[in-house]
């Protein structure tokens, strides 16, 4: 059984409030910075320059692809190596895991076989909670298996007509209530399994036509609105207790012009002040065509700027890289407090000690 994250929360909370210094105040600038950021492979080995950045306590995460599965067996060494150089960095991080994600939802967002064995949509045509859960519990079982302790899921994005979730089949229902009750239960069959949940894409691309990866979704309707209905599914989670949300590369014209994971009001404004999310924010892809027009260093900013705790970096080394050196470097300079860097690290080791 999972640690309750509100007593393994204690440290980062007091350190958010200024009463007490976390765990990263010791940390060196690198490795706080370095906490923060989720990392990618390109094959099925791990690179050695990866291997020593895991072992310097520069890197707090790496996100997993169909690109790094050959076998099961294979993928087990490949998650054993990642967390045995997780053991061989500075003293204060060698006894926390490092965070092994992957997109594992069901359907057509599925990187490894087995369970799911449904897309979301078939969870939301059975109408059970009970079914949903236990398809969490299975997904848990086949993820830990193979050392995966994050999955980047459940969709909590209602499928409302038209939208890109519908089409493909990534939506619980159309309604805010049938997406809170069954993704609910599907996350929470996850933390029964052992492993961390992520409810995305906050504040809600169900009304979005495109894919979010591929164009930037305007989602223009009233405050109230969002706030009514797109954003519910979310203070459900918050309620849950789901460990982790993923903010959205959507536009909402209500609340800011610039994409939700760059914009402080939606990010620290809506999903920790008016949620009162308490838990682990994470970006969308960093890299994902429908942001290619910034440098990986202006997104690290703008992202952590805004709120986010973890930065996901998932088609290139090389970006991950210039987005943590750009933060470094602005720690160094001034422009970017410590006390910032520290209070997100601080969340994401939290989160990872749920994990021993």
């Amino acid at each position: 059984m999972l640690a309750s994250f509100a007593a393994v929360l204690t440290a980062a909370v007091a350190a958010t409030g200024g009463q007490a210094a976390g765990p990263a105040a010791g940390l060196a600038v690198e490795q706080a910075v370095g906490q923060r950021i989720v990392g990618s492979l390109p094959g099925t080995t791990v690179p050695g320059a990866l291997a020593q950045r895991i072992r310097r306590g520069e890197l707090g995460g790496v996100i997993l692809f169909s690109r790094n599965f050959s076998s099961r067996a294979q993928l087990q060494r490949l998650t054993a190596r990642l967390q045995a150089e997780r053991r061989r960095a500075p003293r204060p991080l060698r006894s926390t895991p490092l965070l092994i994600m992957i997109d594992q939802e069901g359907g057509l967002v599925k990187r490894l076989p087995g369970a799911p064995n449904v897309s979301p949509v078939e969870v939301g045509e059975r109408g059970s909670a009970a079914f949903a859960r236990r398809t969490g519990v299975a997904t848990a079982n086949n993820l830990r298996g193979v050392g995966v302790n994050v999955n980047l899921a459940p969709v909590l994005d209602i499928g409302f007509a038209g939208s890109s979730v519908r089409e493909l089949r990534r939506t619980y229902g159309a309604t805010a209530a049938s997406v809170s009750r069954l993704g609910g239960a599907f996350a929470d069959g996850l933390r029964a399994g052992g492993v961390l949940a992520t409810a995305k894409h906050f504040p809600g691309l169900g009304r979005g036509p495109a894919n979010e990866d591929e164009r930037l979704n305007r989602i223009d309707v009233p405050l109230e609105t969002l706030r009514r209905t797109d954003e519910a599914p979310f203070r459900d989670a918050a309620r849950r207790g789901v460990p982790l949300v993923m903010v959205s590369t959507g536009i909402y014209p209500a609340l800011d012009d610039r994409p939700a994971m760059f914009s402080r009001r939606v990010t620290t404004g809506e999903l920790r002040r008016e949620i009162g999310f308490r838990g682990v924010i994470v970006t969308d892809d960093l890299e994902v065509p429908a942001v290619d027009h910034l440098s990986p260093e202006r997104k690290a900013l703008a992202a952590v700027r805004a709120g986010n705790d973890l930065l996901l970096f998932c088609q290139t080394d090389a970006a991950a890289r210039r987005g943590a050196a750009a933060l470094v470097k602005a720690v160094r300079a001034g422009s970017l407090p410590r006390a910032t860097v520290d209070a997100g690290a601080d969340r994401v080791l939290a989160l990872a000690r749920r994990l021993r």
